[in-house]
C-alpha cells in the first residue's frame, strides 16, 4: 500500500524503513502534522499514519475520504485524537498499536519518581558547579509507603510490580480489576480513598470524557499534604491550573509530568531558540519540585521497533482482508 506518514521524525524513518523490509510498502515521510493545510500531500495515497498530536477532527476526515484515503494508521496506543463517528461514516478503517512497551513507560514513570525525591535534576547541576552541598537535597524512602496506582492495564499494573519491589502498599483504581495487581496485593478501591491515603498518586489511565480532568481542585483537595503526583499517561487527565495552585500552597510536594494537556504545538519540537507562549506551562518550569519530560516515555528501541513492526502488519492486515485485528471502533 501506498502510505504517508505525517508529523514525523529522523528516527520514525529509520524504524519504518528498517521493518518496511518484510512488508514493501510505499512509504513517504512528511515532517509536517496532517492538518486542513497539508491533508493535500495524502492525494494518492491508500493510507495515512499519524502520530498523538495529529487531531483528525471530522471535515478533515471528509477531506481524506475524498481523496480516496481507506486508512488511517495510528503509531500510537491512544485514539481520543480522532473522530471516530466520523471515520466510520466516511468508511475509513482507523487502526492503532494497543501496546508497544508497557515497560518503557512504567520504568519512565519510576524514573520521574526517583528522580524527584531524590533531587537529582538539582544535584547535577550543583556538582557541574562544584557545589557539592546537600542543604535542599533531602528526600525520603519509598520503602513503605502507600502508592495509589490509577489505571491497572499493562503499563499501570508493571509500574504495581516495580511498587512492590520497592516494598509499598498499593492501592489500585480501575473500573476492571487486574487478577494481577491483586495478586500483588494490590487493594482495589475508589477514587476518593486512594487520593486520601496515597502519599504518591501514579495515572496510568486512557482520556475519555469521564477521565478528562480526573485530576482537578476537588481531587487534590483530598490529597495528602505534600503528595507526590505522576502522570506518563495522557495530559489532560490533569488540570494543570489546579497543580499549580496545588504547588503553591504546598499540597501538591512534588510534581512529574511526561505529558502536558496543552503539548501539542509544543512536545516532540526543538523550541529552544523562541519564547514559549503557553503562560501556564511556563509557570510548571518556574516550580524547583516539578519535573517535565516531552512525551518521552515510550521512546526506547524496543518500542520504537515493536510500533513500526505492528503499525506496518496492521497495514498488511488491511490490505490482504479489508479489516484488522487493531481497529478501533466506536462501540
Amino acid at each position: 500500500m501506498k502510505i504517508a506518514f505525517f508529523n514525523t521524525k529522523p528516527y520514525d524513518q529509520r524504524f519504518f524503513e528498517k521493518a518496511n523490509a518484510r512488508h514493501v510498502h510505499e512509504l513517504l515521510f512528511l515532517q509536517p502534522h496532517l492538518d486542513e493545510n497539508t491533508a493535500v500531500l495524502a492525494k494518492g495515497f491508500d493510507a495515512v499514519c499519524i502520530f498523538v498530536n495529529d487531531r483528525l477532527d471530522a471535515a478533515l476526515i471528509s477531506k481524506l475520504a475524498n481523496m480516496g484515503v481507506r486508512l488511517i494508521a495510528l503509531r500510537c496506543a491512544g485514539y481520543n485524537n480522532v473522530d471516530l463517528k466520523a471515520a466510520s461514516k466516511n468508511s475509513l478503517t482507523v487502526v492503532r498499536v494497543p501496546a508497544y512497551s508497557p515497560y518503557a513507560v512504567a520504568e519512565h514513570t519510576m524514573a520521574l519518581l526517583l528522580a524527584l525525591n531524590r533531587k537529582v535534576h538539582r544535584a547535577f547541576n550543583r556538582v557541574r558547579e562544584s557545589n557539592f552541598s546537600l542543604e535542599g537535597l533531602l528526600g525520603f524512602d519509598i520503602h513503605g509507603l502507600t502508592v495509589g496506582v490509577v489505571g491497572t492495564g499493562k503499563i499501570g499494573t508493571i509500574v504495581a510490580r516495580i511498587l512492590n519491589g520497592f516494598g509499598c502498599h498499593i492501592l489500585a483504581y480501575d473500573p476492571y480489576p487486574n487478577s494481577e495487581c491483586e495478586k500483588l496485593g494490590a487493594d482495589y478501591t475508589s477514587l476518593e480513598n486512594l487520593f486520601s491515603k496515597s502519599q504518591i498518586v501514579t495515572l496510568h489511565c486512557p482520556l475519555t470524557p469521564d477521565t478528562h480532568h480526573l485530576i482537578n481542585q476537588s481531587a487534590i483537595a483530598k490529597m495528602k499534604e505534600g503528595v507526590t503526583l505522576i502522570n506518563t499517561s495522557r495530559g489532560a487527565l490533569v488540570d494543570t491550573k489546579a497543580v499549580i495552585a496545588g504547588l503553591k500552597t504546598g499540597k501538591i510536594g512534588y510534581l512529574g509530568l511526561d505529558v502536558y494537556e496543552e503539548e501539542g504545538d509544543m512536545f516532540f519540537e526543538d523550541l529552544s531558540g523562541i519564547v514559549i507562549q503557553d503562560d501556564v506551562f511556563a509557570r510548571l518550569t518556574t516550580f524547583p519540585n516539578v519535573i517535565v519530560t516531552g512525551h518521552q516515555a515510550f521512546f526506547t528501541q524496543e518500542a520504537l521497533t515493536n510500533i513500526a513492526e505492528t503499525t506496518l502488519a496492521n497495514i498488511k492486515e488491511f490490505e490482504l482482508t479489508g479489516t484488522c485485528a487493531n481497529r478501533i471502533t466506536t462501540s
